[in-house]
């Protein structure tokens, strides 16, 4: 049988799994799938280099399905194949026909949407919420630029999500970057879920688009098997990122699903007989098609990357870090920002680890990621204004093995919300650090300013990870430079996402270098037996002044540096029991953060008071830290007035 009439025969026979694994499930998108059968035949059994009985093979070629709904197509055929599906290589089994019937299942490798954490490893990174694929396509070709693999890249796109704005910021990374070992292949299959797609995203304004970009285009009839194999043979041959416009059916071969709206509904099982008949007459035949398995991956390079542990790194010492990024003069005054000392930390981080990267967006002479961009060029990438396609990207360098650092303000970090929980869905070992954190950057005003990113990121703080020890996310706040030697240090030895506060002003050194940090952690800064001042961050170096402020009403506070959250509880609570079981939280940012965090924890005593002081207005701009603080209610003297207040409250 012609390899061409062998992909229209593997098409109809993948559909026909499709539709039944969908029926079987009472969900799923068979409509979409469908419209992806003879560009997965395809892809999966000639053009790609791969070994489905081993995923994990670091020079096989990659699948980035940004269309996640669609997957059911892909499931049936890596089924097909025996494809490996496990955690890792030697704990792996092969995905059997019979599995298919598991879909959507809660004990089932098979997800409604793609997400390699439950042990599908053919995919690298979780899809479904859309228009973030093409950026981790994106990240997988950096990758596979550093490491001299030599893999290619193919991601599927819908025409529907391409009206996403970050589509258009890959691509236009994709172009810039010259990554022409990544495909883009655009299902044009002309529907969304609720009607027509925008004329837009017709095909022929999609082409026009991406040319305008600087891609080679190719269109084709994406339910030709000529047509779509001519075109995947110029993977790798392209001059120019190439970016495949593909016309296709939704709902192809099965007539019931090409009659009104099907997205998202699967056929009733009475229906089955009558879709796998038509799916045979549309193809032509009901013979077994023989396309052979795929080409093996392409042979490693002589000398890959390598990826130490980060926990057996042979660290300088922090002031020997300090002089390393420059900042010998500042150390000598005993004032840095915690902004200045993460850019020195993360230099050394990439003078020791040859697989940290780090990318940032357009404000690296602010976050201090270009100290690490001028020692290790190759590894920075600088992503300009476009900070969900930065998250992305970093989650396909991730995936790949390497340690991405992801730099901007914490403001705009915000921006980028969905793809850190996506990214966190596929567990990515990434590192995010929003720098001008809280209400620092006064004169700028509140638009430049991270006031609800505590919150969101504690959400994550408080999800169990896969080793039900450690959270989905560790958060930390430092407050000098030390505390953000230290916190950065602790990043890296996590694996797993991390976000980190840092802060826009110098501020003197609390710490003594040599001081511990962990995750989690606190310190008591200094004691009291009346009321507990917890804070973080910058608001720390507040403390002290707020303490002198109660001494003279002879209160005695203790000062509690809570860094980390989650918090480790038992410390924390010993620390309020000795303060006379009442604190005062102190937050730079909207509610929801630390002060809810310490709360929760005060509640599990029963006998301990605790109110938080945090921003209740909007931030407007000030000249000063002294005149911003006060406007949103958390100055030294308002701190101090509060904590007297609930002193003079009987309990």
């Amino acid at each position: 049988m012609p390899p061409t009439q062998a992909i229209q025969r593997k098409a109809a026979e993948l559909g026909k799994l499709v539709v039944r694994m969908t029926t079987a499930a009472s969900s799923g998108h068979p409509s979409s799938a469908l419209s992806l059968a003879h560009l997965t035949a395809a892809l999966m059994y000639r053009q790609m280099r791969y070994d489905p009985a081993n995923p994990w093979h670091p020079a096989g070629d990659r699948l980035v399905l940004s269309e996640g709904h669609a997957v059911p197509i892909v499931y049936a055929a890596y089924a097909d194949l025996g494809g490996a599906v496990g955690h890792d290589y030697h704990g792996a089994r092969k995905l059997q026909l019979a599995d298919l019937d598991g879909l959507r299942a809660r004990d089932s490798v098979l997800d409604g949407h793609p997400n390699p954490a439950e042990g599908f490893p053919f995919f690298d990174a979780a899809t479904g919420s859309l228009g973030q694929g093409l950026s981790v396509a994106a990240g997988l070709g950096l990758a596979a630029r550093l490491d001299g693999s030599g893999r290619r890249i193919y991601a599927i796109v819908g025409d529907g999500e391409s009206r996403e704005g970050q589509i258009w910021e890959a691509v236009d990374f994709i172009v810039e970057r010259q990554l022409t070992d990544v495909c883009m292949i655009f299902n044009a299959n002309g529907h969304g879920q609720a009607a027509a797609v925008s004329l837009q995203q017709y095909p022929e304004r999609l082409a026009a688009k991406l040319r305008a970009f600087g891609c080679e285009v190719v269109e084709i009839d994406g339910h030709d098997a000529g047509q779509i194999e001519a075109a995947l043979d110029r993977v790798g041959q392209a001059e120019q990122p190439l970016a495949i416009v593909a016309r296709t059916v939704k709902g192809w071969g099965v007539d019931a699903l090409l009659k009104g709206n099907w997205h998202g509904k699967p056929l009733n099982p009475k229906d089955l007989e009558a879709a796998c008949a038509s799916l045979d007459r549309t193809a032509g035949s009901s013979d077994t098609a023989e396309l052979g398995r795929p080409p093996q991956p392409p042979a490693l390079p002589a000398k890959p990357i390598a990826r130490p542990d980060p926990r057996s790194a042979d660290w300088p010492a922090f002031g020997d870090t300090m002089v390393a990024g420059g900042f010998g003069a500042a150390l000598g005054k005993g004032k840095l920002a915690t902004r200045q000392a993460y850019g020195a930390t993360l230099k050394v981080a990439g003078d020791l680890l040859p697989h940290v990267v780090a990318l940032d967006g357009d404000v690296s002479n602010s976050t201090f990621a270009e100290i690490f961009g001028a020692a290790h060029s190759e590894r920075f990438f600088e992503c300009k204004i476009a900070e969900q396609n930065m998250v992305s990207v970093a989650a396909g360098l991730a995936a790949a093995g390497f340690i991405p650092f992801v730099n901007s303000f914490a403001k705009f970090i915000a921006r980028a919300y969905d793809q850190v929980e996506l990214a966190n869905i596929s567990r990515a070992n990434i590192k995010l650090v929003g720098s001008h954190a809280g209400i620092t950057p006064c004169s700028d005003g509140p638009s430049q300013m991270a006031l609800a990113d505590m919150a969101f990121f504690r959400a994550f703080a408080g999800v169990r990870g896969d080793d039900r020890e450690s959270p989905l996310c560790w958060v930390y706040q430092p407050a000098d430079a030390v505390a953000a030697y230290h916190c950065t240090r602790l990043m890296l030895a996590h694996q797993g996402m991390c976000y980190m506060r840092t802060h826009r002003p110098a501020v003197p050194l609390l710490y003594k270098p040599d001081t511990t940090f962990e995750p989690g952690g606190i310190h008591v800064l200094a004691t009291g037996a009346d009321i507990a001042i917890v804070t973080a961050g910058y608001l720390v170096h507040l403390g002290h002044t707020v303490r002198e402020l109660l001494g003279r009403q002879n209160i005695h506070a203790a000062l509690i540096d809570a860094y980390s959250f989650p918090i480790n509880a038992e410390p924390l609570l010993d620390a309020l029991q000795r303060a006379g079981r009442r604190a005062v939280v102190v937050e730079d940012n909207y509610a929801g953060g630390l002060g809810a965090a310490v709360a929760e924890i005060a509640a599990r005593s029963g006998d301990i008071e605790v109110h938080t002081l945090c921003c209740e207005r909007i931030p407007k701009s000030a000249r000063a830290e002294a005149e911003e603080l006060e406007y949103c209610g958390v100055s030294p003297a308002q701190i101090a007035d509060h904590a007297l207040a609930m002193l003079r409250r009987p309990r």
